[in-house]
């Protein structure tokens, strides 16, 4: 099964989703602002991003800013990293697909034809 945590002011999010349902997905489409990412889910799509701990993050939103993040996270461990994204979903790289073998964040239509043309 397909978990797609999206937010629904977001038109890349409403363009996954569309794209998703145009090639006869099936997925659950959660809130990530209510609902982030499980800690294992985090750790699965950090593990397909081969570590990089900043794909993770909506680095253009707000509370990424306010947080100051982009000086703070390179002193931040894996720990740490995790457990911000956890207790705050508009801080997660939006959409935010996992399931059946597969890790995606952001959306590229090229990249996830590409993915899901594999399975």
């Amino acid at each position: 099964m397909l978990t797609v945590y999206t937010y629904k002011n977001c038109d890349t999010c409403r363009r996954a989703v569309k794209w998703l349902g145009q090639h006869g997905l099936v997925f659950e489409e959660r809130p990530v602002r209510e609902v982030p990412p499980t800690q294992a889910e985090l750790r699965l799509m950090l593990a397909a991003l081969q570590g990089e701990r900043r794909r993770l993050f909506n680095t253009s939103g707000r509370d990424y800013r306010e947080l100051k993040l982009a000086d703070k996270l390179p002193g931040l461990g894996e720990a740490e990293t995790l457990a911000l994204l956890r207790g705050n979903g508009n801080l997660v790289k939006r959409p935010f697909l996992i399931g059946d073998g597969m890790a995606l964040v952001g959306f590229d239509e090229a990249e996830w034809a590409g993915v899901f043309a594999k399975k």
